[in-house]
């Protein structure tokens, strides 16, 4: 081979089919693997589509300097490209990357927004049917956005008053409440849902994605009750995985669209999003006495550090200090 030649394609699967491999043996979300995806090819894009195994750490660098210099992305993105681009060298083309410390964002520290009682209750107010229901879960059960959208019907323990997590962030199940003032609605809501599912089924459909290599071992479960989301999506849509039609759970901007709307509605002048209702549910266990480690379970916090931050959140004013002007 001349020195400046080309180099010779990979045999067998592309690259990016290689990186999805990958991230799916690891079980990351979809959404992770639409997004590592997307930031690897603009990693190749960015040097003139160059193999990455022509490329190193310098390379790197550049990209991630060009992504906060030329684009101002903020730290969190520049860590989410970072995070893709090192996952291709570590885990598809087997050669770790050493980076600088000066490439890696620091992440402002920010305090969350938390609605007071009467704030979070204003706003779910102005909010009705289904995206009610899922912001009184926010609120009541601490569940971030996407662990809402992904509840299943077995998830729901009546009889004890709870609810499981499953694969939260970071892989982990974790129990939280159920509050009890949801529960004859919820009730409501499962006997509207069964009757999509049976309607799915005398149709042909009515099968479920299910995690992992369950829906192998178990051929079954796709049709069965326990296993329906319960926020199924309006329609059918097809799987992107594997090109069947199924009916997935609700859309995340649903959601979204109707907490902001109903903030507005309400008149606060704070923003507020999905998020900001497990920011007050975290919040007001806290004012109401309940110790930290009994909040970081319910939110499934690896470090105790993490739940911290609401203590912050607690004081009032700077640092719990009475302005002499209130004297």
């Amino acid at each position: 081979m001349q020195p400046n030649s080309p180099p010779v394609p990979p045999k067998g699967k592309k690259l990016l089919d290689q990186v999805r491999d990958a991230i799916r043996t690891k079980h990351y979300s979809y959404r992770t693997e639409q997004t590592y995806v997307n930031w690897i090819t603009r990693y190749i894009l960015f040097h003139k589509q160059r193999h990455p195994k022509e490329m190193g750490s310098p390379e790197v660098q550049a990209f991630i300097t060009y992504l906060a210099v030329e684009q101002h992305v903020s730290a969190s993105t520049q860590k989410q490209a970072l995070s893709a681009v090192l996952f291709l060298y570590r885990h598809v083309l087997e050669k770790p990357l050493e980076v600088p410390d000066a490439i890696r964002p620091e992440q402002a520290k920010h305090l969350p927004t938390v609605l007071t009682h009467d704030e979070a209750v204003t706003v779910i107010g102005k909010m009705s049917g289904t995206t009610q229901l899922m912001a009184k879960l926010l609120y009541g059960s601490g569940l971030r956005l996407m662990e809402c959208l992904r509840l299943r019907v077995k998830d729901l323990d009546f009889g004890n008053h709870q609810l499981v997590v499953r694969d939260g962030k970071g892989e982990k199940d974790r129990v939280t409440v159920l509050p009890d003032s949801i529960v004859a609605t919820l009730q409501t809501h499962l006997v509207d849902v069964k009757a999509i599912h049976q309607k799915d089924l005398r149709e042909g459909f009515g099968k479920v994605s299910l995690p992992y290599a369950l829906a192998r071992k178990y051929p079954n479960a796709p049709a069965e009750w326990a296993w329906q989301y319960v926020f199924p999506a309006s329609q059918r849509s097809k799987d992107p995985l594997t090109g069947t039609i199924k009916r997935h759970h609700l859309d995340e901007s649903v959601l979204q669209k109707a907490v902001r709307q109903a903030a507005k509605i309400a008149g606060i002048s704070k923003p507020v999003s999905p998020h900001t209702f497990r920011h007050s549910f975290a919040t007001h266990l806290l004012q109401n006495g309940y110790d930290i480690r009994t909040v970081q379970e319910l939110l499934g916090h690896k470090d105790v550090k993490t739940t911290m931050i609401y203590t912050h959140v607690l004081q009032r004013g700077g640092m719990a200090v009475k302005s002499p002007l209130d004297d």
